[in-house]
């Protein structure tokens, strides 16, 4: 066990050494790491080398679609939004609401940040928040940390609800219960969340004076609405509930506090109501489409659902076919969104393509980078590496295990870059872990999930994200290694208020 153990974290401590103290570009790091993952699969945990290629080789294609598809086509909106000029008009806005960049990374890192997450996913809540926050003159780096730690929390009910109906289904618990635990688990980070990036974009704790009760009010908004939501409707909707209202209250509370450059704000051109409109289009776009294509609406998401294409790649034991789902893919439903946004902002079809072909041909070191670290975590869990550092961990522990919970969730999702397969990997050990010690089920499961959002930081699909939106390619490093102290706060105050408030109740 112990020597699976030290085999098992091999390739997670090249990562982190190549990428936050080598430096080292994640392109390279990462297809290392593919090697060095495959290398041990065959060696170490007696893998077929035909199993472990054709392993690595579904991460590879899972890499492109839909991953790098949907970090297309988020960028595709963001460039094309840019292009038309509508990003302006956007900018315009927004400094309208207030000049003051503590308010604004609010408003569009965690408001509108957490709502991209909640209807997409997949790395857009980073891209096009970060792209955002750069053209407000905030600096690509910390732009690049703000938008992954704001991008934490609402990952666990991104994508309507995936992570934790999928959580629910891999344990047969019981979704809105689960749900609603969930909430209840995140509640104390969703509050000081705000906090934090306010004093990141401010310099310190001390800017947090003079927008204190608006930073609170941020996170009490998004935080009440989904507690209620999960506790009554279930997965799908206590994110996008969440943001909304946290955007409405926070434009609201702008106007109350922050600092205010009368001068500045007279200057700033002032657009009509359809101007507006057309500006924000791709976006309410998105916002439609996704929603309609969503299992909100089951007549069209099954219909959509059906154009698949099945490819049997990985040849080990209990392969299931790969599923390509060609219309419901996030990827493909932003596009659309974005291609008729355009048009609406008067470009043209040879624009807007052209747009898209550029943004493609930029993001081929992300594809690259991607592609190897899904190849990398599909081998792990294939060759059963990700298992045995689980397993090794609860062994270690014993009845102390739940107070580290979180961090098996965190190290599914560093590995896999996804929330969702951090809980498809770990739900069923969370479950059998909390049998074995007779406590309370869903708060040791549910723990998985609030652990992954904290992973979902310092993944490095995450940081090739990040890296791309903000044209940062070649300091991974950098990202990576300001976002790991972050995380390891947060992974601090998640373990231990779990715990707590665990044993207090009596579910432990």
């Amino acid at each position: 066990m112990w020597l699976n153990f030290i085999f098992a974290l091999i390739p997670i401590i090249w990562l982190i050494v190549s990428l936050g103290v080598i430096k080292m570009a994640a392109a390279k790091a990462c297809s290392i790491g593919l090697i060095i993952s495959i290398f041990l699969a065959i060696t170490a945990f007696k893998m077929p080398v035909v199993d472990s290629l054709t392993g690595a080789l579904e991460g590879i294609v899972m890499g492109i679609w839909p991953i790098v598809y949907v970090i297309l086509a988020a960028l595709f909106t963001y460039n094309l939004t840019t292009k038309s000029g509508s990003m302006k008009v956007i900018q315009d806005m927004l400094s309208a609401i207030t000049t003051d960049k503590r308010i604004l990374v609010l408003i569009i890192a965690w408001g509108f940040g957490g709502f991209l997450e909640a209807i997409a996913g997949f790395g857009t809540a980073v891209a096009i928040p970060a792209g955002i926050l750069i053209a407000f003159g905030i600096d690509p780096i910390k732009a690049s940390v703000i938008c992954l730690i704001a991008n934490t929390t609402p990952t666990a009910f991104g994508a309507i609800g995936l992570p934790v109906i999928t959580l629910a289904n891999v344990t047969h618990l019981n979704t809105l219960h689960l749900s609603f635990i969930v909430t209840m688990q995140l509640l104390p980070l969703i509050i000081l969340i705000p906090f934090v990036l306010v004093s990141m974009v401010g310099g310190g704790v001390k800017s947090i004076k003079g927008v204190g009760l608006t930073t609170l009010l941020s996170g009490l908004a998004f935080a009440l609405p989904q507690v209620v939501v999960a506790k009554f409707i279930g997965a799908e909707l206590p994110a996008i509930v969440g943001s909304i209202v946290c955007i409405l209250v926070t434009v609201l509370m702008a106007r109350v506090q922050g600092q205010k450059d009368e001068a500045a704000l007279k200057d700033i051109p002032r657009h009509s109501t359809g101007e507006l409109l057309r500006a924000w289009a791709p976006f309410i776009l998105v916002f439609i489409i996704v929603l309609l294509a969503s299992p909100l609406v089951p007549a069209i998401n099954t219909a959509l659902a059906k154009v698949v294409t099945p490819l049997g790649i990985y040849t080990g034991a209990k392969a299931a076919p790969y599923t390509i789902n060609w219309l419901s893919s996030p990827g493909t439903l932003i596009i659309i969104a974005t291609v008729i946004g355009g048009l609406i902002q008067g470009m043209s079809l040879g624009s807007i393509f052209g747009v898209l072909g550029t943004t493609a041909k930029s993001i081929w070191r992300t594809l690259i980078t991607v592609c190897a670290i899904v190849g990398l975590a599909k081998v792990m869990g294939y060759s059963g590496m990700t298992q045995s550092l689980a397993v090794t961990l609860v062994a270690i522990m014993g009845p102390a295990y739940p107070l580290i919970a979180p961090i098996i969730g965190a190290l599914g999702t560093f590995i896999t870059g996804s929330d969702t397969s951090s809980n498809v990997l770990f739900g069923n050990l969370q479950l059998q872990a909390a049998t074995t010690l007779k406590v309370n089920s869903y708060w040791v499961v549910s723990s998985n999930m609030v652990g992954a959002t904290a992973g979902k930081m310092i993944s490095p699909q995450s940081i090739a994200v990040a890296s791309a939106a903000t044209h940062q390619e070649g300091r991974e490093g950098d990202i990576l290694k300001e976002s790991m102290k972050w995380c390891g706060a947060y992974l601090v105050v998640i373990c231990a208020y779990i715990y707590i408030t665990g044993l207090v109740i009596g579910l432990l």
